[in-house]
Parts: structure tokens; sequence; C-alpha cells
């Protein structure tokens, strides 16, 4: 089916379009599931609303929140989402994405527990109870770029992304490095758990390290290969988190189960079929990180926001005109989320993908609940438009199609373009910033 931007004005426009399509998604007229409190080890989040992790570039030259981080946060605290999965926080200087991008250490401890404890505690004022509030840390490997100028650190060579070009072979990390690194993130949640965060998440997603090496097929040595030996930097890290941190300290992954890219450059797909989704390794790993580690959380998500964004952010306006329609995006989404929740129905699943549906994405959000999709319903783009979408759906049952983001990937082009990030169209403080740093470059 053709690209189409979105145009529906009642939920029976949305359905007679799916039917069209031939394509499922678990719409629900009954919000109230949103409402359920989720309990995640031995703590609980008030509700079944989760904003996810979505990058500002906006901290200071050493990784301390900055004015706008704090202005964003203190908006998400305000929201009335139970769980607020906060952004990617580098590990280890050399794997920013950005020179902005949060990175915690010793020297900034004080200004992250400040951070969090403003969270909670605007939360509290707001809202009347204390959300789960998670650090992703991350290593951003192909799109490190400390210094703006990017500075990648690969897995190994993807002729997908680099074509007739391959980067360097002395930007391929040595296994050394990656054996290091799994005390990294050891190191990393510890400094989480005194910050004051509730957990932290191994990022595992959109081709940043963790996630590049699952799809290591052609790499040599322990981290590529096997399964075992892709998926060993992941494992290392969360059991080596879990080690480092007290019982009640979450340890999680936002993860990416399906890349999108055709083998073996692809995690989740089929060998030899193109990019058709096989969740079989995707599934093996989970296991592990559940049954083995005792992983109780996990993030699902998809795709590549630098290279295929519409499989992850189906969009009105983007690079490219996709070759299907932004719905069948968000079926294969919840197709992926779905064959997760249902394999592991003990597991705290965590949906992605909402923000598309614009006022109806509370509808797929409680159906996909209600009918065992997902354990919470996760929000990324929407969060920077519409933060108070949050109580909107919990108090009212409804969100407000005048504030809900369009799909219009003006946030992107921030990042793109080594700005800060927000939303162009919602929230007046970015539309100078996009006016200087986008159309003022072109």
């Amino acid at each position: 089916m053709e690209h189409e931007k979105f145009h529906y004005k009642t939920k029976e426009e949305l359905k007679a379009k799916l039917e069209e399509l031939k394509v499922t998604l678990p719409l629900s007229e009954n919000l109230d599931v949103l409402k359920r409190p989720v309990q995640i080890g031995s703590k609980t989040a008030a509700n079944a609303i989760a904003i996810q992790p979505m990058e500002g570039c906006d901290g200071t030259a050493d990784g301390r929140p900055d004015a706008l981080t704090l202005r964003r946060y203190d908006r998400f605290a305000k929201s009335g989402a139970g769980l607020i999965w906060a952004e990617a926080v580098a590990v280890v200087p050399e794997g920013r994405a950005n020179p902005r991008q949060l990175w915690i250490h010793e020297e900034n401890l004080a200004d992250f527990q400040k951070f969090v404890a403003d969270i909670k505690e605007t939360c509290i004022r707001e809202n009347g109870f204390e959300p789960i509030v998670i650090m992703q840390a991350t290593h951003s490997g192909r799109y490190s770029k400390p210094q703006g100028t990017p500075a990648p650190l690969i897995a190994y060579n993807n002729p997908i992304f680099e074509g007739d070009n391959p980067i360097s072979s002395d930007r391929i990390l040595s296994d050394e490095y990656l054996f290091a690194l799994e005390e990294k993130f050891a190191e990393a949640a510890k400094l989480a758990e005194r910050a004051g965060f509730d957990g932290v998440d191994i990022k595992c997603c959109h081709r940043y390290l963790n996630s590049e090496l699952l799809s290591a097929y052609t790499r040599e040595g322990a981290f590529g290969g096997s399964l075992e030996n892709r998926t060993r930097l992941l494992r290392h890290g969360v059991k080596n988190a879990m080690d480092a941190t007290g019982k009640d300290f979450i340890v999680t992954s936002r993860l990416n189960v399906y890349d999108g890219f055709p083998h073996p450059y692809g995690f989740g797909v089929r060998p030899g079929a193109g990019t058709e989704v096989d969740l079989t390794e995707p599934l093996e790993l989970i296991g592990r990180l559940h049954n083995e580690l005792g992983m109780q959380l996990l993030d699902i998500t998809i795709g590549n926001p630098y290279f295929n964004p519409h499989v992850n952010r189906p969009y009105d306006n983007g690079p490219y005109v996709p070759d299907e329609h932004p719905l069948e995006g968000v079926a294969r989404m919840y197709h992926c989320v779905g064959t997760v929740q249902k394999a592991y129905p003990d597991l705290k699943v965590i949906s992605s993908g909402l923000s598309y549906l614009r006022q109806f994405s509370g509808n797929l959000a409680a159906g996909a609940i209600d009918q065992g999709y997902c354990t919470m319903a996760g929000f990324g783009r929407e969060a920077f438009a519409y933060p108070q979408f949050a109580n909107d759906l919990l108090h009212t049952g409804e969100m407000d199609a005048r504030k809900c983001c369009i799909a219009c990937g003006k946030c992107t082009e921030l990042m793109r373009a080594g700005s800060t990030a927000g939303c162009v169209i919602r929230d007046p403080e970015y539309l100078p910033i996009y006016q200087r740093d986008v159309q003022g470059k072109k």
C-alpha cells in the first residue's frame, strides 16, 4: 500500500482504513486499563503509561543536565506518567553521540542526584505519586560524535551503511575494548543507583553499539558470529549491572528485536527473505535475559532512526517516501511487541510506536494492554509535543488532537543538525532554534 498522510477524524475512519489494509491493531474504547498500577520487582508504577527516552542533546560539555534538559523533565514529571525512561546517558566519553549528550561520572553525580530528586518531587507535588525513573546507559558506537564531528566506533563494517566507502578498520572496536566496556555498564549502574534512579537500561537498540553487535554475524572473535557471542556485551553488561546494584534496583534494556535490514546485517530477520520479520533469535535472547538473569522489565522497539526511520517512527513527512502505508508500520511494531509479551507473559513489556495515531494512540495503548500485547504503553515523541497527554488520558479518557504530535520529523531534523531537540510545532521554545539551526543552514 502506498504511503499516505494521517487524515482520520474519527475512530471509524481509522478502523475502515485498517480493514482496507488488512492489518490488525488492538484498539479499545475503554481506557481505564491505563490506570492500572504495574508492579516491577519491589517497585510500583502508579499507572501503565511510560514516557520513552527522547534525547534532547542539551546537556553541558561535561555531561550534566542543562537548562533545557531540566525544563523537559519538569514537563515529563508533571505529565502523570507512571514511568519516566530518561534519555541516553553515555558510559564513556568517546561513546557520546554529540558534545551535549548526558554523561554520568563521579564529578557530576551531585547534578544527577538533584536532577532525579527534582523529577520525583515535582511528580509527587503535581500528581500525588513518585514515578519510576530509569536511566538509559549507552555507548553510541557507529554514531559516536563526542566533539561534534563523526568519530564512529563500530562492531563491524556494514556495506548497507557504508556503501563503497567502508569505515577504516582501526575504528572497529577490539574484543579487549568490549570486554572492558562490560564493566563500564556496571559502573554506570552503580552511579545511577547512587543518583536516585530506580533502574538502569543497558541500551541495545537503533544500531548503537550493543544493538549493532546483535547483527555482527560477519565479525570474528568473542563478540561475533554465534548468537552467544553477538549477545555477549548485552548479557554481561546486564549481569554486571545487576551484581553491582541492590536487589530492588531495576536492570532492564530497550531492545531492538527487528532491524529491518537483510541478513547478515539485520537482527530479527529471516535469512534469504529480504527484510521479513523472524523473531527466533530475539526470543531466544529475551529468554536468557528473563529466565537466566532475572530481568523483569523490557522495552521493545524496532528499526533504525538514522537509516530506515519509517520502521520505528511512521511519519507524514520524512527524508524519503516509504513503500508502505504508515499503519502497516505500526501494525508490524505491534506484531513484534505482542509476540514478545505472549512468549513471556510474566515479563513486563513496554510497547513503542504509538505517536503516529495522534488522538487515537490512547485507544491503541489501552487495547494493546488489554489484549496482552504489552504491559505498559510507551510514548516517545508525543511527550515532546504534548507532555500533559498522560493526565489527559487518565482523567478525561481522551487526547486533544490539537496538541498531538503530527509526525513531521522536525525534532529529528534538529538532532541531525547538531542542535537541541524538541517539538517545533507544539513547543514555542524550539521554533526559533529550528529556524536558526536547520532553516538557517539551508
